[in-house]
């Protein structure tokens, strides 16, 4: 047998008791996500931005980033919701490099998955306490996600991912909105199927438990762009492409029909610069129909402290170390755009 087995690791719970959630940050939470499920349930008309690093990888820059978005956040709260990107666990196309902090808390030293779950959990709660923002982040393994189930208020499932079953089922046990994005085809078939499985409840088998879901109603889409057969990226955040989209939900009976934009990845080539434009130009599409102005929730942008991409070890403060961002000063400026266009 190949593998070999290193450690048994403690159990959700035993990370919760170890590091729990402080009692004024668990309403805290509660009320972030009351607010931004409304959003979804069309009771609120707040925009929704999904904007913070490629990956987490440093709990002080990351925690000095949010504290900026907190303070934009005061000026905007009328119009937007922000919910920072924590992102904690990277999909890597090849399955080489930096899979995120759960592997390596340290991206310059070996994984340490015990210490990256620990680490995970108290940049969290310490990015709670001080700005007042509750996260999202990417569920790319599972059944990881109940050590973090009391900690984030959205959560989004990769390309690669969205075809899974165990991914659809385990959103089906969520209680808060997750984003389903289309597949690197683009098939936005693929996408909606998921959609209509984790709306559904199910019964199966997860971490050791015969487990049964209510199914959740805040399960939605995100176009993140597609790749063709000769890897050229093909964006799908046009007026065209949200049309279509919206007229594919009206067939099918989904809760809460709603769509999120991601600006970057294949809808930008990954020319991160582009990501202003393109959020302009959905807000733009949202102003020709009301339907379109109700289904589009908001974007997901790809942002940090340092504009563009680091390797690992070159040390630069607020810089990513996976896919380049837009920096600070280019991200506030775009949020108040961003407000101002809003009606």
């Amino acid at each position: 047998m190949s593998f070999e087995f290193l450690k048994k690791m403690p159990t959700p719970a035993d990370i919760k008791n170890e590091f729990p959630l402080p009692e004024n940050l668990v309403k805290l939470k509660a009320d972030r996500d009351d607010m931004i499920k409304k959003v979804f349930t069309g009771e609120s008309d707040k925009f929704l931005l999904v904007i913070g690093p490629c990956s987490a990888d440093n709990e002080d820059a990351v925690t000095d980033y949010v504290s900026r978005l907190s303070k934009v956040q005061e000026k905007v709260d009328d119009k937007i919701i922000i919910i920072p990107r924590i992102y904690t666990n990277k999909p890597r196309t090849t399955g080489m490099g930096y899979k995120g902090m759960l592997h390596q808390p340290d991206p310059e030293k070996k994984p340490d998955l015990l210490a990256g779950l620990t680490a995970i959990r108290k940049m969290h709660i310490r990015v709670m306490n001080e700005t007042g923002l509750t996260s999202a982040d990417e569920m790319l393994y599972p059944e990881n996600y109940t050590y973090f189930s009391d900690i984030l208020s959205y959560v989004a499932i990769g390309a690669r991912s969205v075809e899974d079953q165990q991914h659809r089922l385990t959103v089906s046990g969520m209680d808060i909105p997750a984003g389903m994005k289309n597949p690197t085809s683009g098939d936005f078939s693929v996408m909606l199927n998921s959609v209509i499985a984790a709306q559904a409840k199910h019964t199966f088998l997860y971490n050791g438990w015969e487990v049964k879901t209510s199914g959740n109603e805040f399960t939605h889409t995100i176009l993140r762009g597609a790749v063709n057969k000769h890897g050229q990226n093909i964006p799908n955040y046009h007026y065209e492409d949200l049309i279509r989209l919206y007229d594919m939900y009206q067939e099918l009976e989904l809760k809460n029909p709603a769509v999120i934009v991601d600006c970057n990845h294949s809808n930008s080539s990954k020319k991160y610069i582009e990501q202003i434009r393109i959020s302009k130009e959905v807000l733009h599409s949202t102003r020709h129909s009301e339907d379109i102005k109700k289904f589009v929730k908001g974007l997901m942008i790809e942002s940090y402290i340092e504009p563009g991409a680091q390797k690992v070890g070159e040390g630069i403060y607020g810089k990513s170390i996976t896919d380049p961002c837009i920096g600070w000063d280019q991200t506030k400026k775009l949020i108040y755009d961003i407000a101002d266009l809003l009606p």
